[in-house]
């Protein structure tokens, strides 16, 4: 489990990381081999900003791996190629034949780095000399590999000289053109404008554009002293990080390509290049204020021509041989087509199962056993292909310690992090799509729940406060939870802090509703607006980037002991394990891992009680009775039936029996998503095809439990 300490322990202390590796390797090779065929096709003479931009992501992607593993050697060279290459596309300096070579050798360095961390038993590798050369060209200094040559010349500017870049801290005020897009829901721009505004201290943003532009991007004009990496925090939690970016303000924006005014083409970094701090090389910090964007006047400035040895193919290092290839890269689409066919040979195998059962098993001895193979292959195969999409939480987990030693260290907080349920498995669109809301919850906790350590040996407490994280599968769900010994929420600053918003909080409320005032937008309870928290964004974006994924938010709050937020997510993608259950004519699929028992019961066990339904007792237990021939309306012919049987099922921390007519027996189902071909279903989670053709609705254990409590 994972240790922090405001000491300082490395980020590996107490977390194996060795397990992501290997992607790292294969990532890092990837992105060498990219790099050295882009380098080897450049053209100094003609060099355009896609290719530099494409070289600079290649070392900026390395450059991150090797600083999260702690690969301090490759986090150097690659940082100094890095800020050369940087320079190189923002057309501060002009790039040359010394450089390429510079940058060829260092890729063969990294290799031999690389190998060396994989152990392939080289020697450490020198790159003093690499490193004098990369500053040397960094600072116009001359190097010695190309005597003849002047300084590299920077690209003439349009009007003003270049500013010094600004020292890190809060930068100077600075115009930005912000762009947002493409949309389909012209309401969300809206909302990034309003959000904007309400946050006083982030600066002026005004529109560029009366409406949505013909390519579907709503442009802005962004006066802000805030850096990019703030402003892209905020703006992502409201759309896709894809569809930010922070551009230049010059002439023309606003306008669509070739417009009268508008700058020739850009380079638009696909990598906005996200740095590990403020103002790193690679952080989209733009020009200082008050100058102009620069842009290369070939006529005025030529690339000079350096009297050094000739580009060619440099041999990689021996050591490269360790960085094998041991897997194969897929694209996700072909993944899906794969579990999408596997899920119709299920189907194609129960049906052959379901008509097979009436045949002579004397006469079709060989039939028989042949289907009896086929259905243990065919859950073989499935069970192959839908663990090729899961992978652990520790991939989300593991992004936390770091970031919570850095974030106590600022808030001057003594922290640990214990995570459980790393291995619990998840699909990996919805691993992508959790990470920045399970972010935000984790700093959140810290900034807001743990106390300082004066004030935790105050009340009583360790000086250490603990963030748990625990992820577990629970009834067709995942549920990941982020819970902290801190103070808690106050109830009566919640429903105060609610009614100075404006917000209807009356003292009648129950924890739970009280609680759930924190995702109103805006709702902030912090007292001073810290660069961690305190501007009222968070904890609403939260719980609508989880809703749109099918999940809830659920918080509960001791004052004094600490909170927990359960995040409760559905298993999208799943070949699942169902109980089938007839009711009329009707069938119906129960996820396996809600049923919790099922038995027979009497008419005249089941108590009416006024006011909340019926009622059975279940081992001196009272629970909720609910009947699915009411909920669906099954007709009915056979009218003096009475069902009789019940099945107990378990979510959300609740129990309720179904009263049905039948049990069918247990199947692997393929879960089909109904929303995405039908529509959303009260009660239902998703549908199935029977083995006899026939589609079967799988039943929303939680929403049925919910409904028992209402």
């Amino acid at each position: 489990m994972g240790e922090m300490t405001s000491e300082g322990a490395s980020l590996s202390a107490g977390i194996d990381l060795s397990q992501f590796y290997q992607v790292f390797f294969e990532e890092a090779s990837e992105n060498l081999d990219n790099m050295e065929q882009l380098l080897l096709n450049l053209n100094v003479e003609t060099a355009d900003d896609e290719e530099l931009n494409a070289i600079f992501r290649c070392a900026h992607s390395i450059k991150g791996g090797a600083a999260t593993f702690g690969f301090s050697d490759v986090a150097e060279l690659t940082h100094q190629m890095e800020t050369l290459l940087d320079k190189l596309r923002r057309h501060e300096l002009a790039p040359n034949s010394a450089m390429v070579d510079t940058l060829l050798q260092s890729g063969d360095a990294l290799r031999a780095q690389l190998g060396r961390h994989q152990g392939s038993g080289a020697a450490p590798v020198d790159t003093s000399d690499l490193l004098v050369s990369i500053r040397g060209f960094v600072d116009g200094e001359q190097v010695a590999a190309a005597p003849a040559a002047p300084a590299p010349v920077a690209s003439a500017p349009v009007e003003a000289a270049p500013a010094p870049a600004p020292k890190p801290g809060k930068p100077a005020a600075r115009v930005l053109e912000l762009q947002v897009g493409p949309l389909t829901d012209m309401s969300l721009a809206d909302n990034l404008v309003e959000l904007f505004k309400e946050i006083t201290d982030l600066g002026t943003i005004e529109p560029l554009d009366a409406g949505m532009s013909a390519d579907g991007v709503r442009r802005f004009k962004v006066l802000t002293s805030s850096t990019d990496s703030d402003l892209l925090d905020l703006f992502t939690f409201h759309v896709a990080r894809e569809q930010v970016k922070l551009l230049p303000f010059g002439p023309g924006f606003g306008f669509h390509d070739g417009a009268p005014g508008a700058p020739e083409a850009q380079p638009e970094s696909k990598d906005p290049g996200y740095g590990f701090f403020d103002n790193a090389p690679g952080n989209p910090e733009v020009a200082p204020a008050g100058t102009q964007l620069k842009v290369q006047a070939s006529e005025e400035v030529k690339p000079v021509a350096v009297a050094a040895k000739p580009v060619a193919k440099v041999e990689p290092k021996p050591a490269a041989a360790g960085m094998d290839q041991s897997t194969l890269r897929v694209s996700i689409e072909k993944v899906d087509q794969l579990i999408n066919l596997v899920g119709e040979l299920v189907i194609t195998q129960a049906m052959l199962a379901q008509n097979s059962r009436d045949l002579a098993p004397g006469l079709y001895q060989q039939l028989a056993s042949g289907l009896a193979d086929l259905e243990r292959n065919t859950r073989d195969l499935q069970e192959s292909v839908m663990s090729i999409r899961m992978i652990p939480m520790s991939i989300v987990f593991n992004r936390f310690p770091r970031m919570l030693r850095d974030l106590a260290a600022k808030l001057g907080k003594k922290v640990e992090l214990v995570t459980q349920g790393e291995a619990t498995e998840l699909d990996k669109s919805l691993v992508e799509k959790i990470t920045d809301p399970l972010t935000h919850l984790v700093r959140n906790s810290c900034d807001h729940g743990i106390e300082m350590p004066a004030e935790r040996l105050a009340r009583g407490k360790p000086e250490q406060g603990t963030i748990t994280l625990v992820a577990s599968h629970q009834g067709g769900s995942i549920v990941i939870e982020v819970r902290d010994d801190g103070k808690g929420l106050n109830r009566n600053k919640l429903i105060q802090k609610a009614r100075e918003k404006g917000i209807d909080a009356p003292d009648s409320m129950t924890d739970a509703e009280v609680w759930g005032l924190i995702f109103a937008p805006g709702f902030s309870t912090a007292e001073v607006v810290t660069d961690v928290s305190g501007r009222g964004v968070g904890m609403d974006v939260v719980k609508k980037n989880i809703t749109s994924l099918g999940g809830t938010v659920e918080i509960d709050s001791a004052e004094g002991y600490g909170m927990k937020v359960s995040v409760r997510l559905p298993l999208t993608l799943a070949i699942m394990d169902g109980m089938s259950v007839g009711v009329g004519e009707e069938v119906y699929i129960l996820p396996l891992s809600s049923v919790v028992e099922s038995f027979q019961v009497q008419s005249d066990t089941i108590k009416t009680v006024a006011g909340s339904g019926r009622v059975v007792e279940v081992r001196d237990e009272y629970m909720p009775v609910i009947g699915l021939e009411h909920i669906f309306n099954v007709p009915r012919f056979d009218f003096e039936h009475v069902s009789s049987i019940m099945v107990v099922v378990e979510a959300e921390g609740g129990r309720v029996a179904l009263l049905v007519d039948e049990l069918l027996g247990q199947q692997q189902v393929v879960v089909k998503n109904l929303e995405a071909n039908y529509r959303k279903v009260t009660d239902v989670s998703g549908a199935t095809i029977m083995g006899d053709g026939r589609v079967a609705l799988i039943l929303d254990v939680g929403s049925l439990v919910r409904r028992s409590r209402h």
